[in-house]
């Protein structure tokens, strides 16, 4: 399946096998980013550092749904089949809608999301596939929705970070884990009383 065999989670440094058991206790399963690159110790820690730095982010006003929804969007047109159904799956569930990642990944301009919404995914599908293009004019209707500057950036560097997330799943024939193709869509069984 991958190109690259991903190493044993017992081989891996102290450090990022603890992450990646911190995840798997959270997931319930080891999403196979973490061990597919997990091969390059020193890339793994510098891309989930920054992963994180844009992910898990308090500040700004963009919501966890809102990052994951950027992260959808460009990485299907990216299409990079790893991150639209990982990223999907989150959306999903943040968003608590079924149906909104197939129709973000699909065409976000018909999506059952808000104008704020289009807007940001308008601005990044122009970062991720034509940023040579941007200029002043693409920040006045997101100013209009609320977005500040550092939002404006956080759009255009989770864009862009994803950018090289996808390439790096795509050229390594990284392959979604099968739990994510239900997350969100199916409520969780309740535990037997």
């Amino acid at each position: 399946m991958n190109r690259y065999p991903a190493p044993d989670i017992n081989d891996l440094p102290e450090d990022i096998k603890a992450k990646v058991l911190e995840v798997q206790e959270k997931a319930g399963f080891v999403p196979n980013v973490f061990l597919g690159l997990a091969r390059r110790p020193a890339e793994w820690r510098a891309f989930f550092a920054y992963h994180d730095a844009l992910m898990l982010k308090e500040e700004g006003s963009l919501t966890k749904g809102d990052r994951e929804m950027i992260v959808t969007a460009t990485s299907a047109a990216n299409q990079c089949l790893y991150c639209v159904v990982a990223h999907g799956a989150i959306l999903r569930i943040y968003e608590k809608k079924p149906l909104v990642a197939d129709q973000v990944a699909v065409n976000h301009l018909k999506a059952d999301i808000s104008p704020r919404q289009k807007a940001m995914l308008d601005f990044a599908m122009k970062v991720c596939l034509r940023s040579h293009e941007i200029n002043d004019e693409d920040f006045a209707p997101l100013h209009g929705h609320g977005f500040s500057d550092e939002d404006i950036w956080d759009i255009a560097a989770i864009t862009a970070f994803f950018g090289l997330s996808n390439r790096m799943a795509s050229f390594s024939n990284m392959m979604p884990n099968a739990e994510f193709y239900l997350m969100g869509r199916v409520p969780k069984a309740k535990p037997a009383a």
